[in-house]
């Protein structure tokens, strides 16, 4: 199933015409032609082709200025599709699986952001839509299998978990590949269920199984305010990386039962330092308020509504009044807690991030405290903030210290309402990707030929999404 960045730049060598012969790029000189080859497999060796987004990238690409973002624009945005998407039935109904591109597994927070942007053309696009079912299908068949999983393996009965993982001691179940409780897997899901139902106005894949499957996500949540002990979910590995592994025999460390959901991981599968996670339990709040509008429009299930609406309440009571502390110009939101009192300021290139809380819907972009928090993550006041000759930007633990993931430039653009701002991120996009015509996990902040995952498809959908909105909302970005 797994497709290496080797085979597919040699499909792409190998394809009639490319980028210039097939989207008309017309405003390139013959020079630019041949150095802008198209990245992408050739039509025949693509996994899925969708005519409605083939339609949206020959428009967007047609009024885009620049060579090289336009190339970039190219291959990024339609690469999750291409390289990404396997068909099939499972149990008589449609069934897809995505891996993450260089990692043959399903992450439920990876497969739902993967194909995020191609949502707004659902309606125009029979096979597109079919797609979306067998994912809400599969993932809800994936939280039945087990909630506290965040990866999961193309074989629902496997036992073969991902290398690192096999001897990991926690409850391994077939079907899963990695199993880090973090809160974001299970509101990804329902993220994508929403945003599919908003834009396309169907309810087919919203039946009993996922019915059950949204029950489990509330029950989990429920639990994991550990409001009557620890829970079933404890996790170690075998590690000399501390990151890896949850204190005090896997359950984290303490914090106290104040309404908020615990987390072992953060949405880099870093473990948490102290397991109330800010930005996930804001995004849990709104997750749960989408699941209930969906439980009552489509099921009638207006007792379930008014559950995950009162434990989205209560998760946010508890919110401001825990996760509020002092920034440099007023006050901003910590990114996590233990409601003893103690607060940790950070944020981390994945989202749910303290700088994606708009762009998930958990706040107004205009919001004040948000955006003193989004400022200062983006300073020295945040120990994972790099700024170096090839770009500046947010990392992480995950690959250390210098090594900006550009997801974090992309979110960063699609939060700014400052076209200077945007036109830097873009400045910074352009001259990172090490002439491969891709986004990369991360990069070293002043060699970006240094990078980790060629081929990372969530990545290159995040910055697919950012040239569409831009030619939907400050076109004149992209003219230059």
């Amino acid at each position: 199933m797994t497709m290496t960045r080797r085979t597919l730049l040699k499909l792409a060598g190998s394809a009639a015409g490319g980028l210039a012969a097939g989207i008309g790029f017309a405003h390139a000189d013959d020079a630019a032609r041949q150095r802008y080859l198209s990245q992408r497999p050739p039509p025949a060796k693509r996994l899925f082709t969708s005519a409605a987004v083939e339609r949206q990238l020959a428009q967007t690409v047609s009024m885009i200025g620049d060579p090289q973002l336009a190339w970039l624009f190219a291959n990024c945005y339609p690469n999750t599709l291409d390289t990404t998407v396997h068909l099939d039935t499972l149990d008589g109904r449609p069934d897809t699986f995505i891996v993450t591109g260089d990692i043959d597994a399903m992450w439920l927070r990876d497969s739902a952001a993967q194909v995020w942007p191609y949502l707004p053309l659902v309606r125009e696009d029979a096979a597109l839509q079919r797609l979306y079912r067998g994912l809400i299908h599969r993932q809800a068949r994936c939280i039945a299998i087990d909630p506290y999983a965040n990866a999961f393996l193309p074989d629902p009965r496997s036992r073969a978990a991902l290398s690192w993982a096999v001897h990991d001691d926690t409850d391994m179940r077939p079907g899963v590949a990695e199993r880090k409780w973090e809160i974001d897997s299970l509101c990804w899901p329902i993220r994508l269920s929403h945003g599919y139902w908003q834009a396309s106005g169907d309810s087919a894949p919203f039946d009993d199984d996922w019915r059950a499957a949204m029950h489990r996500v509330l029950a989990t949540f429920r639990v994991q305010q550990r409001k009557e002990g620890r829970g079933p979910y404890r996790f170690q590995r075998l590690s000399e990386n501390a990151a890896e592994n949850p204190p005090l025999g896997g359950y984290g460390s303490p914090a106290r039962p104040v309404g908020l959901i615990h987390s072992m991981f953060r949405p880099s599968d870093d473990a948490c330092l102290y397991p109330l996670s800010v930005p996930s339990n804001f995004f849990a709040v709104t997750s749960l308020r989408q699941l209930a509008t969906m439980s009552e429009a489509i099921h009638r299930d207006r007792p379930f509504a008014a559950d995950c609406r009162a434990l989205a309440d209560e998760v946010e009571q508890a919110l401001h009044r825990y996760a509020p502390m002092a920034g440099d110009s007023g006050e901003v939101w910590a990114y996590e807690v233990d409601g003893f009192g103690n607060q940790l300021f950070m944020d981390d290139a994945n989202s749910p991030s303290l700088s994606s809380l708009a762009y998930l819907g958990a706040c107004p972009r205009e919001d004040a405290r948000y955006r003193r928090t989004r400022a200062q993550a983006w300073s020295a006041r945040n120990p994972y903030f790099f700024s170096g000759r090839a770009a500046n930007g947010i990392g992480g633990p995950h690959q250390g210290l210098r090594m900006i993931w550009p997801m974090s430039i992309t979110m960063r653009a699609l939060t700014s309402d400052s076209d200077a701002e945007i036109t830097q991120c873009l400045r910074w996009l352009k001259a990172t990707h090490a002439g491969t015509g891709f986004m990369h996990e991360a990069f070293d902040q002043d060699d970006p030929a240094k990078y980790t995952r060629s081929w990372f498809a969530w990545a290159n959908s995040l910055f697919g999404e950012l040239i569409v909105t831009l030619a939907a909302h400050r076109p004149h970005l992209l003219q230059a």
